[in-house]
């Protein structure tokens, strides 16, 4: 797959049976349709399915970024914030193709959430650790 920011062919990291697309060039993550759901109820965190839908039924966000185009369908995806202050801005495509994270933001969303609604077991640190570790913010 082809990053949608910086052109690079992606990566695949498995995690927990779900296969993300890493760019090891920018640090982005793209997540197919569901697996940031399964990334997050494999977690223990709660309601992730409501969560996730709030996101694909968001409205679209206004920034001077420069929309992206879906690694999967090529069309322009729609750019979106999550969470309060910060925001984190991510880009999501309007078929429903997956959800892309430039580099650290998928760190932050987990570790956000972790602290919103603790996790049904004792991974959070285990998690977040390998988050950060691998979808770490570019330098």
């Amino acid at each position: 797959m082809i990053c949608p920011v910086c052109k690079y062919d992606m990566i695949v990291v498995e995690y927990q049976n779900i296969e993300l697309d890493y760019c090891n060039n920018c640090k982005g993550v793209w997540f197919d349709s569901g697996e940031l759901e399964l990334l997050l109820k494999s977690q223990g965190l709660e309601e992730p399915k409501a969560f996730f839908d709030g996101i694909l039924n968001s409205q679209e966000a206004a920034s001077p970024e420069k929309k992206r185009n879906c690694p999967v369908c090529g069309h322009k995806m729609k750019k979106t914030t999550i969470g309060g202050q910060p925001e984190i801005l991510i880009d999501i495509c309007r078929d429903k193709h997956g959800l892309w994270f430039d580099g650290g933001e998928v760190a932050q969303l987990i570790r956000r959430l972790a602290g919103e609604h603790p996790p049904k077991h004792d991974s959070r640190e285990q998690v977040i650790s390998f988050l950060e570790e691998v979808f770490e913010a570019p330098e």
